[in-house]
C-alpha cells in the first residue's frame, strides 16, 4: 500500500492530501529513510512523522485498503508520540 494512503486509511493524518504534502515535503521516514508518498508500506514497518518539533513513531501492525474508523488504531502500535500530538489522533 502506498504511503500517503496508509497514513490516511490509518488515521494516522486525517486527510490524504495532507499526508501526499507531509511525504513530499521531507517529513516522513519508513523504516530511517526519507520516503516519497507512493513508498510501499508493509508490516513491520516503523514510520516516523515531524510536524514542526513534534516527532510521532509508529510501527505498522497490519495493512488494510479498507478500515472502520473504530478500528483504524489497530493498523498501527505507537512508539513515541507527544500529549499534543496524541490528543490531536483523540486518544487521550
Amino acid at each position: 500500500m502506498r504511503l500517503d494512503k496508509f497514513l490516511k486509511v490509518s488515521r494516522i493524518i486525517k486527510r490524504r492530501t495532507v499526508a501526499n504534502e507531509a511525504c513530499s515535503g521531507g517529513r516522513v521516514s519508513v523504516n530511517g529513510r526519507t520516503a516519497k508518498p507512493a513508498a510501499d508500506i508493509k508490516e513491520g514497518d516503523v514510520l516516523e512523522i515531524r510536524f514542526g518539533n513534534r516527532v510521532g513513531r509508529y510501527r505498522v501492525a497490519s495493512v488494510k485498503e479498507v478500515v472502520r474508523k473504530e478500528n483504524a488504531q489497530d493498523m498501527y502500535e505507537v512508539l513515541e508520540e507527544d500529549a499534543q500530538t496524541k490528543a490531536e489522533r483523540g486518544q487521550e
